[in-house]
């Protein structure tokens, strides 16, 4: 066998079991990155985009929170 993912939807934690994380010995709050099945965000430009840009949006299938960045300080016109 290769690679073995395991992805929880939005209603699913993973871990051993309640017992084996009790949150109340951490030291700093636990931040949580969520899964792959929360990663879709709202994507938003209100300028023209350049033309590269627009062709590489257009075949886009992955798009990430962070992508945001590129299209808005590199790709706005």
């Amino acid at each position: 066998m290769g690679d073995l993912i395991v992805i929880g939807d939005t209603h699913t934690v993973l871990g051993k079991s309640p017992a084996e994380h009790d949150l109340s010995l951490l030291e700093e709050p636990l931040r949580s990155h969520g899964g792959v099945a929360e990663q879709t965000v709202p994507f938003v430009i209100n300028r023209p985009l350049a033309d590269a840009h627009a062709r590489r949006l257009a075949r886009a299938d992955d798009l990430r929170n962070f992508d945001l960045f590129d299209y808005v300080l590199n790709g706005a016109t």
